[in-house]
């Protein structure tokens, strides 16, 4: 994948419309959208995030983009690479094929930009603490 620093993505203009310009997203966007998506998957316990998120949610902020990494591959085609957890009980295939299709979509919905792969990857499973 390509290195994040100032990487934005360029919006097609709709078929049948005028163009008045471009249009960029920063990377940033599009992994919220991506962490928002992910988190409504039914059976995703939590998304991997790392330290510096840590400490910004335990201060109260809520960190969207956590465990999601977007770049843009060789050819231009938009990857995007989640780390996540699954609850136990889920059948892991089934949440993961969830995950990338919601993802898909809501990158598709919000900001009309395809996705050549959206990657699944499960780090841990989280069992449900009896108390």
């Amino acid at each position: 994948m390509a290195e994040k620093a100032g990487q934005s993505f360029v919006q097609p203009t709709p078929s049948g419309k005028e163009e008045l310009g471009k249009i960029e997203m920063a990377a940033e966007v599009l992994e919220v959208v991506a962490g928002i998506a992910a988190t409504e998957v039914e059976g995703i316990a939590a998304t991997r995030g790392n330290f510096a998120s840590g400490v910004v949610e335990r201060f109260g902020k809520k960190v969207h983009n956590k465990g999601i990494k977007s770049g843009v591959a060789e050819n231009g085609d938009i990857i995007i690479d989640v780390y996540c957890s699954v609850k136990y009980g889920y059948a892991i295939p089934k949440v993961a094929k969830e995950m990338q299709s919601q993802i898909r979509q809501a990158i598709h919905n919000m900001a009309a930009i395809e996705t050549a792969e959206v990657n699944v990857h499960i780090t841990d499973i989280e069992f449900e603490v009896a108390e």
